[in-house]
């Protein structure tokens, strides 16, 4: 079976989308958080494992940061490392039955990338895919809302009537 993997440069993508870019210009740790919700969104709408990469290579951390919100994978890169390098090293090491997306804008990257054999994705085309998951989930949930009935609408009239006399029994 094949594994899908969707490696995401964080900060490439934060700033390359409009909203992403007004709330780091704010906060950058609600930027973070808010494209991580956005992937765990997405997603929960497809069989894929997604992983966000920070750089981190001006830190002073010896050791990388690795953890998980919700089903996605949250990384920053230890001190010297930059979100590039770990994502091409990323590619060699995940399983050899894996489709890897990686999604950048960086150009050089998707070069790079797409040498190692991984697909390569701009933060648009992720938008756009975001945006078209919503949408369809949006479509279900609507759909589903339209057949949703009550409890009273499920039970037969012979047991309203019955529910109803206990009612009205009661003080």
């Amino acid at each position: 079976m094949l594994v899908e993997y969707l490696i995401v440069d964080g900060y490439n993508v934060i700033n390359n989308w409009p909203i992403l870019i007004n709330l780091k210009n704010d906060n950058l740790e609600m930027a973070r958080d808010k494209l991580v919700e956005m992937l765990q969104n997405y997603q929960g709408t497809q069989d894929i494992n997604v992983i966000v990469v920070y750089d981190a290579y001006l830190s002073k951390a010896k050791m990388r940061n690795v953890s998980s919100q919700g089903k996605v994978q949250v990384v920053y890169t230890k001190a010297g490392e930059t979100a590039d390098t770990l994502i091409e090293r990323m590619i060699g090491e995940l399983p050899a039955r894996s489709s890897i997306t990686v999604v950048t804008n960086d150009w050089n990257e998707q070069r790079i990338i797409m040498g190692k054999g991984a697909l390569r994705m701009t933060s648009r085309e992720l938008l756009y895919r975001l945006a078209a998951a919503e949408e369809i989930v949006s479509e279900k949930t609507k759909n589903s809302d339209i057949n949703v009935k009550s409890i009273e609408d499920r039970l037969q009239d012979q047991v309203k009537k019955k529910l109803e006399e206990w009612r009205r029994r009661q003080p």
